[in-house]
């Protein structure tokens, strides 16, 4: 096991430089800096700063509704980010897209067309139940600040 000195910065080991560009032409990248809300470069840079510095600890800011409202960010309620919660693991939210469509996978028509596999025989959607009181539990524990039991 190393042993690193006191003060010393764990970081990138390769160039910043190249780091940089790589990031900058990432399409990835990019839609994580839209989705943040910030310029591409700035967002960029911010990465670099953390990818620096391993030991660097992110600021978490705690701010009033009040003056986020007067800094004109929109404020939402519980509901609306349980909501989001839940659209996030069900992969419904905006640019999350399909994550099957790189996988390049194409069901055949009617069962398994050209010698390929089908996971679903019939070219019909899986429908998934929706267990309204599973999803009621969990926005009442999103309500209360819980996570449910832990063990």
């Amino acid at each position: 096991m190393s042993q690193q000195a006191p003060g010393k910065k764990r970081g990138l080991s390769r160039p910043v430089e190249v780091v940089r560009a790589e990031l900058l032409k990432d399409p990835e990248t990019k839609r994580i800096a839209d989705a943040v809300g910030m310029k591409l470069e700035d967002y960029v840079e911010l990465v670099l700063e953390y990818a620096q510095d391993k030991d660097k600890e992110p600021m978490l800011n705690v701010v009033s509704d009040e003056e986020l409202k007067a800094n004109g960010f929109p404020v939402h309620s519980v509901e609306e980010v349980g909501e989001f919660l839940v659209a996030g693991a069900k992969g419904e939210l905006p640019g999350q897209g399909n994550p099957f469509a790189k996988s390049e996978f194409e069901a055949g028509k009617g069962g398994a067309a050209a010698g390929k596999p089908s996971l679903n025989p019939t070219g019909e959607a899986p429908k998934a139940p929706q267990d309204e009181a599973k999803r009621q539990e969990l926005m009442d524990q999103l309500k209360k600040g819980g996570g449910g039991t832990r063990g």
